[in-house]
């Protein structure tokens, strides 16, 4: 009875102190309205609210204006500073020789003028003319591919069907090969817009490369020492990985081709030089499917020369790959970064939608140079038991150690001393 009696007393209490609350609830209720109805009533105040939302719409205007007319220079930078930072590690060696740096990279550049100069006076007609003839005969050789299909495996297949879904049609094959000709002058007036676009890549990654430390001083400068450590770190560690990865893939596509264009001429498959450039540029700087889809072209002119050839192709494809996996990839990369596949394959997907096949090429440069910044400054925390058990012990032994609590000890190894008795 007494605690009823109080809960009826405390009932009323707050019955007769709920008006009160009331009240003060509406009146701060109405202090907030008429706030907000002055502030929104003062002339003043709207005028400066007016003129930042315009001043803001304005300036986004401009830099997208701006944006928009020096996206494709943007562009240029951007690959003049992946140069440079491909050239790093042999600029850095000969900086550590006390070289100056300016030197030093104008001796890298002069070298890879002459073996690129080298090259095209060896092997520049014929690869014209290889690529050239490859492209007109690329209808031909599905056909007979789809052919050989047909009559191995009793299937039967279109080949027209196939070349027209592909949009391999003997009129753009026609448009392609014209375009690659010598004899096209919309050919000679676009090399001068790339003749150009060249000079300027060359001349940043130059200044990139030669004056980096100094750029770097010149932008920590402007910064308080605690920023300035962290720019410095940041600097290093994106040059350091992202130049290593980048020359890696560099030496890679390069062994590759050249090792598969060998191949290639030794089994006597046409259009050989082609095809090795091919398979050496796609294998390395396009993740995950980079290395099929580089054996494929030169399995299907393999396969239109003769049955023998295309399985040829294909098995020195899939040895060179595996060669390379545990044998060239380890020795060449071994003081780069390694990039989850999914990750280079999402980052190569996105850089060809939004700037094209060079997009996909500098799009795994880009995204080693962030993860070496995350893994280098991101925080990791220990795992759970729960977690770190899963890759310490078999799919058996889980169940157990969530039961008992703890691991299994392993079984004693025999004593090899011991002798048996009796």
């Amino acid at each position: 009875m007494a605690a009823a009696s109080d809960s009826v007393l405390a009932m009323a209490s707050d019955t007769s102190s709920s008006p009160h609350v009331a009240s003060d609830d509406q009146s701060s209720a109405g202090q907030t309205a008429r706030a907000v109805k002055s502030t929104v009533m003062d002339p003043q105040l709207l005028r400066r609210v007016g003129i930042a939302v315009i001043a803001v719409v304005v300036a986004l205007k401009i830099l997208f204006w701006l944006f928009d007319g020096t996206r494709h220079f943007l562009f240029l930078l951007l690959l003049a500073w992946l140069f440079a930072i491909a050239m790093e590690p042999a600029v850095g060696w000969l900086a550590r020789k006390d070289m100056r740096r300016g030197y030093a990279t104008g001796l890298v550049l002069v070298s890879l003028f002459v073996v690129i100069a080298a090259f095209f006076a060896v092997f520049g007609a014929l690869l014209l003319e290889q690529v050239v003839s490859l492209v007109q005969a690329l209808p031909e050789a599905l056909v007979s591919l789809v052919d050989w299909v047909n009559r191995t495996f009793n299937t039967d297949f279109d080949p027209n069907q196939i070349t027209d879904s592909l949009a391999i049609t003997p009129e753009q094959v026609g448009k392609w090969a014209s375009t690659l000709g010598l004899g096209i002058f919309g050919f000679f007036t676009s090399l001068v817009g790339v003749v150009f676009d060249f000079f300027i890549v060359l001349l940043f990654a130059f200044y990139f490369s030669a004056e980096g430390p100094r750029v770097r001083r010149l932008v920590a400068s402007w910064l308080p020492q605690e920023s300035q450590r962290l720019v410095n770190n940041v600097w290093e560690v994106a040059v350091q990985k992202t130049g290593g990865y980048v020359a890696s893939r560099l030496i890679l596509a390069v062994l590759s081709a050249v090792i598969t264009s060998v191949f290639l001429l030794i089994i006597d498959v046409p259009y050989w030089l082609p095809l090795g450039i091919w398979t050496g540029v796609v294998s390395q700087f396009i993740p995950t499917l980079g290395t099929y889809l580089g054996g494929a072209l030169p399995a299907l002119f393999a396969f239109s020369n003769s049955v023998l050839d295309g399985v040829l192709v294909i098995v020195f494809v899939v040895v060179y790959q595996q060669v390379e996996n545990y044998f060239l990839s380890p020795r060449v990369s071994n003081r780069t970064m390694n990039i989850h596949p999914g990750v280079a394959f999402g980052a190569v997907v996105v850089g060809a939608a939004l700037a094209g096949a060079l997009g996909a090429l500098i799009a795994i440069p880009i995204v080693a140079s962030i993860q070496s910044l995350v893994e280098t400054y991101g925080r990791r925390y220990d795992l759970i038991p729960e977690l770190a058990m899963d890759a310490e012990h078999p799919l058996a032994e889980r169940a157990e150690i969530r039961a008992t609590g703890s691991a299994r000890e392993p079984a004693a190894e025999p004593d090899s001393n011991s002798t048996d008795e009796g």
